[in-house]
């Protein structure tokens, strides 16, 4: 059998990395290394979801107070397990979690970096067999080497993240990961079970004609917010359209795609929900941080996402982003 050595796995990939920087420690690529591991355990879970009991909710509610499903519960526990018993990760902050979870051994505590994700985004599609993800990210700790790790290593703004990524369970499986180097993706290689680089340096474009929100809550939406929808839906080849609107209802799934074809995706405040609903630490700071590095922008129609200081793990913050040119539109319409 021919094996093509053209393309790279994840572990070769992340190693070659090393090579350019002679006095890296590894500690980040063993951490991206071990995300990959328990999202490749997540991703066996969703593909036979449909064939055991691990479908519907699991009878609790999160911190959110959103219904807990039992895959939630097993994607969180996997991610947990892993980075524990990696010797990368000094702690972690979940979603699906009340508090932090401080990993204090001696290995653990001699760590550079904390993790904080969202197990599984858009979990509420999953009796539907729609597409859903992993969101992380991670940051530098800067509580003292040696120690337990503390809260406010996991309360940094997101503009001082290591590294950001996510992994997309869909027709493939996909996980993407972002660096101050660059963005690139991988995708799973089911006969041999390993994710490979199927995405090198990826960019988002400039200019899109794919807008994504929730149409349904319109009429709650700020009047800026409604002005620049239906200046969205007016678009035609006369002014740069026409604009199609795509949203699944998984971010994941909609941030992922914008990435690739060039788009926007917004998550405006309600009325219902002045202080927005998607999570800074876990959804919002990774997602901007992957998009940025790839030339997009990220705001919370006040301010960079990146630049906002987190004052409580759960905190909640509207969202606008995706290609640089739609954002610009959307803050000259929008009179942001």
């Amino acid at each position: 059998m021919n094996v093509n050595r053209k393309v790279l796995t994840l572990d070769e990939f992340t190693i070659q990395q090393l090579r350019d920087f002679p006095h890296a420690t590894g500690e980040l690529s063993n951490l991206l290394r071990d995300i990959g591991l328990a999202a490749k355990r997540v991703n066996v879970e969703v593909n036979k979801a449909g064939l055991v009991d691990i479908l519907g909710d699991a009878g609790a509610v999160n911190v959110q107070g959103e219904d807990v499903k039992k895959l939630d519960i097993f994607a969180n526990n996997q991610l947990v397990g892993v980075l524990r018993h990696g010797i990368s990760c000094a702690g972690i902050g979940s979603e699906e979690l009340d508090d932090v979870v401080i990993f204090d051994d001696e290995v653990s505590n001699n760590s550079k970096y904390v993790c904080l994700f969202d197990p599984l985004d858009g979990s509420g599609n999953i009796d539907v067999n729609v597409s859903i993800g992993t969101i992380f990210g991670i940051y530098r700790r800067i509580s003292e080497r040696g120690k337990a790790c503390e809260r406010a290593d996991f309360l940094q703004p997101g503009i001082r993240q290591i590294a950001a990524g996510y992994v997309v369970y869909g027709s493939s499986t996909m996980m993407v990961y972002a660096t101050r180097r660059g963005v690139n993706g991988f995708t799973l290689d089911p006969s041999i079970g390993e994710f490979t680089l199927s995405h090198p340096n990826i960019r988002c474009p400039e200019n899109g004609k794919i807008y994504s929100v929730n149409h349904g809550n319109f009429f709650q939406y700020p009047e800026n917010i409604q002005r620049y929808i239906e200046v969205c839906q007016k678009k035609d080849k006369t002014n740069g359209g026409p604009y199609t609107q795509r949203y699944i209802g998984s971010m994941v799934a909609d941030v992922h795609r914008n990435l690739i074809k060039g788009g926007l995706f917004m998550y405006p405040p309600t009325r219902d929900k002045p202080g927005g609903k998607l999570r800074l630490l876990y959804e919002c700071n990774p997602f901007a941080f992957i998009v940025e590095v790839a030339g997009g922008r990220a705001t919370d129609g006040k301010q960079r996402i990146l630049e906002i200081q987190p004052v409580e793990l759960h905190q909640r913050s509207p969202l606008f982003i995706g290609s640089t040119n739609m954002m610009t539109e959307l803050e000259t319409v929008g009179n942001f």
